[in-house]
């Protein structure tokens, strides 16, 4: 086997979803955001999506300035959501670096919690989003019929919702996920041969309304699938969608960005180096 291709550069990039505490990024953060920096990638959304990441997630966003957190509880541990749980969300909330709740929502393919503790967890980070006035990060599998259903029944802020992550079904859905104002956010899965569904709803998704994101470290993006995935990979999967949509793939590194840092009220990048931690870490 060859050595792996190597992401091209497109300066500017956002990661707009990745899980950096698992590995191989939690094996050697700083090889990641070197990685990283020579892909383009200037800023990571990390999300700490169960019980025991919530904590990790912000401490990462405190130590790092480059990176910025989303918590909540993932459907797959929607069981244990509870009063405590959403305390803590709302507690953080409060931390500038802390930019949206999530990701919650459906994910009826696996049903690792029951479906009526997803569709409960689900509505209630939903209604904190609302509270707050934060975005929310959803996760939608195999249940966006019901998942707009509930959505639109909770009713999150009406300006700038959130952002249906990892967005794996068609163009139908896309409008519908549009219509009620959220972003896109595409992973490597949109780069997959028999994808052309999800490229389809690529194409139709607005200047301003599309993210980019990795996911990592799962769904690495061709020519790398079936791989630990990286946050570097984002500019594979940048390259792809830019294709699909007649854009170069710089101009639309820059567009996902801007789209990026609108929705979750991130700043523009600091004067830091790419990788260098706002205070001494391991």
């Amino acid at each position: 086997m060859g050595k792996p291709k190597i992401p091209p550069h497109l300066p500017g990039l956002i990661d707009a979803h990745c899980h950096l505490d698992y590995a191989p990024m939690s094996d050697d953060l700083r090889a990641c955001f070197d990685a990283g920096s020579a892909a383009g990638v200037v800023q990571y959304v990390h999300v700490g999506c169960s019980p025991e990441s919530i904590e990790r997630a912000v401490t990462l966003a405190d130590t790092h300035a480059q990176v910025f957190a989303v918590v909540g509880v993932h459907p797959h541990e929607a069981k244990h959501t509870d009063a405590a749980i959403l305390g803590r969300l709302r507690a953080h909330a409060k931390n500038p670096n802390v930019v949206a709740i999530g990701e919650t929502g459906l994910d009826y393919h696996y049903d690792l919690s029951p479906r009526d503790d997803q569709r409960r967890s689900f509505a209630e980070h939903v209604e904190l989003s609302r509270e707050l006035d934060m975005p929310v990060v959803l996760h939608v599998r195999d249940a966006h019929e019901e998942a707009l259903a509930i959505v639109a029944e909770a009713g999150p802020r009406t300006q700038m919702p959130g952002m249906v992550h990892c967005f794996t079904a068609g163009p139908d859905e896309a409008r519908a996920w549009l219509d009620l104002g959220f972003h896109i956010s595409y992973s490597g899965i949109s780069t997959f041969k028999k994808a052309q569904e999800i490229r389809d709803a690529v194409a139709l998704t607005p200047d301003d309304r599309i993210l980019v994101e990795t996911d990592a470290p799962y769904l690495a993006p061709e020519p790398l699938r079936g791989r630990k995935n990286q946050p570097a990979n984002v500019a594979f999967t940048c390259a792809r969608l830019a294709e699909v949509r007649g854009q170069t793939p710089e101009t639309l590194a820059l567009q996902a960005a801007q789209n990026t840092r609108a929705l979750l009220r991130m700043p523009e990048v600091a004067s830091v180096a790419p990788h260098a931690p706002t205070q001494d870490h391991a």
